[in-house]
């Protein structure tokens, strides 16, 4: 499996699945200007690194400071299939990275661990400007 990775732009995402270390991250602002275009590539990668990995420690790194409503969708699917794999599969932890003065991002992080239990969930505080 290769790892995938994509370049942040002024509307997306860096996107820094080190699949061979199962490391995964993205890092930046999420409204492109079609969110299925940018996301159904991203989706199918996971898909398929999450068919072939078994009894893994699987850490994402999500340090988003925002992301609009298209790309919250995509986001939920995501975290969909790392929740389905946690439940069944695979240790998946996530780091939900957010700025101390972002609570905006916090409370829609504490959704996401409310919504998806299988995930090993952490808030963490860090200033994501130099991010």
């Amino acid at each position: 499996m290769h790892d995938y990775y994509l370049a942040r732009t002024s509307h997306s995402p860096e996107v820094n699945f080190q699949f061979s270390r199962h490391h995964l991250s993205m890092t930046g602002e999420a409204y492109p200007e079609n969110a299925n275009d940018f996301f159904l590539p991203i989706l199918a990668q996971l898909n398929h690194y999450l068919s072939y990995t078994d009894h893994q420690h699987i850490i994402f790194d999500f340090r988003l400071t925002y992301f609009n409503s298209a790309a919250t969708k995509m986001l939920y699917t995501l975290f969909g299939m790392l929740n389905d794999s946690a439940s069944s599969r695979n240790r998946i932890t996530l780091n939900w990275f957010h700025d101390p003065e972002d609570d905006t991002i916090l409370e829609f992080g504490e959704g996401v661990q409310d919504d998806f239990l299988s995930l090993d969930f952490h808030a963490i505080a860090e200033d994501l400007a130099a991010a």
